[in-house]
C-alpha cells in the first residue's frame, strides 16, 4: 500500500512539479514587485522557464498516456 501511494505522489511531481514551481514565482513575483527588481526580474524569469518546462511535461505525459 506504501508503494502504491509513493508511486502516485511520484507521478504526479513528475508531471505537475514545474507548473507548482513556477505558480510560487509568479505569488512571490507579485507579492514583491516593486521593492527589489532585480529578484522580481529573477522570479519572472522562473516563471517562464519553468512553466514552459511544466507545459512541455504535461504534454509528454498526455502523449504517453495515449
Amino acid at each position: 500500500m506504501s508503494n502504491d501511494s509513493s508511486s502516485k505522489l511520484a507521478k504526479w511531481r513528475e508531471k505537475y512539479g514545474a507548473i507548482v514551481i513556477a505558480l510560487s514565482c509568479l505569488l512571490s513575483a507579485i507579492t514583491i514587485w516593486g521593492d527589489n527588481w532585480i529578484l522580481t526580474g529573477i522570479l519572472v524569469l522562473g516563471v517562464l522557464i519553468c512553466g514552459t518546462i511544466g507545459v512541455f511535461d504535461v504534454k509528454r505525459a498526455i502523449k504517453k498516456k495515449n
